[in-house]
């Protein structure tokens, strides 16, 4: 049977709201009383009900984790730090698929029934408007991987695509490329927009350089692909910046198909630095975002939004740099 309350009371001879209060955050209970309890608590291997101290304290602990991209593998390593980096602070992920959905009615409503106590939006491509749903319902928010804003409306936690933007253009000239491209994810996401406006926007500097557009459908390997494929068949760029890791994993595959070479016929940049980016069968030239950095800055956002949530939104912006590796000709 479950060891209650009750038990561990009757073991440490104290009363049961004695033992209550010390598995209470916050809660007075002499040093001695809790000693005692956490002996006899250890003894009969006892552990607190979340779910009855959810009902005295008024907090449930659950974060709601939420994203719409479940296809790119990038987002297992930002589940798995923020699950962890959740956990380690006694809080509780509610993970919530929003593939094929924009509209917040349907994860406000289910994130409600659980009485989350803050809301973590993990998405690049989501527009300001989704997070700020859950403000507007009067729930702490943080919006990771979100557009910059100077006076952001909910605290937003990401990098700069417009500056990496500019950054992957810059490169593809310093090696020397004169026929570019920019491959980005889905035309409606804010990240395809931002980072395709710092692209052109720094190739304005060099008339001689051309460039192109071009979008695949998602930010996934097999869209990436298809659109490859349809760039091949007429008279493709000379290097591409692919505004993804997993668009420029496809695309590469895509080329190899065709016969063609990767640098040698067509060079390619990502963006993201995910792990499979630095396979050695992949080797992929790419733009590194912090993701470790965000994440814990996220955390550290809806914690405290929590404990004060008159808060004022603020943005935390983190810097990016390019990783050469095998899908660029080397420097002139």
């Amino acid at each position: 049977m479950n060891v209650t309350l009750k038990d561990v009371a009757m073991r440490a001879g104290v009363s049961r709201s004695a033992v209550s209060r010390t598995f209470t955050a916050g809660a007075s209970v002499s040093e001695k009383t809790r000693a005692k309890v956490q002996k006899a608590a250890a003894e009969l291997g006892y552990s607190p009900n979340a779910l009855a101290s959810s009902l005295t304290t008024g907090r449930t602990k659950l974060i709601g984790l939420i994203s719409n991209n479940f296809h790119n593998p990038l987002f297992l390593e930002v589940f798995d730090r923020f699950t962890r980096g959740l956990q380690e602070r006694g809080l509780r992920p509610l993970l919530v698929n929003l593939s094929h959905e924009t509209d917040p009615a349907n994860s406000l409503r289910m994130l409600r029934q659980y009485s989350v106590d803050g809301v973590i939006v993990a998405s690049s491509t989501l527009p300001p408007s989704f997070a700020e749903a859950f403000r507007d319902a009067g729930m702490p928010v943080v919006h990771s991987f979100g557009r910059y804003s100077t006076s952001p409306h909910v605290h937003v936690v990401g990098i700069d695509n417009i500056a990496c933007g500019r950054l992957a253009a810059e490169t593809l000239v310093r090696h020397g490329y004169r026929r570019v491209a920019f491959l980005g994810g889905p035309e409606s996401a804010t990240s395809t927009q931002d980072r395709a406006r710092g692209f052109f926007g720094a190739l304005s500097a060099y008339p001689d350089v051309e460039a192109t557009v071009s979008y695949a459908t998602a930010y996934s390997f097999h869209a990436g692909r298809v659109e490859m494929t349809k760039l091949l068949m007429s008279e493709p760029a000379e290097a591409y910046f692919c505004g993804d890791d997993v668009l420029s994993i496809g695309a590469l595959s895509a080329i190899g198909e065709a016969g063609l070479s990767v640098p040698e016929d067509i060079g390619l940049i990502g963006l993201n630095d995910m792990e499979m980016a630095g396979w050695q069968n992949i080797d992929l030239t790419t733009i590194r975002q912090p993701i470790a950095e965000i994440i814990e800055a996220s955390i550290d956002l809806v914690v405290g939004t929590i404990a004060r949530p008159d808060r004022h939104p603020e943005t935390r912006l983190f810097p990016c740099r390019v990783i050469e590796r095998g899908t660029l000709r080397p420097l002139p």
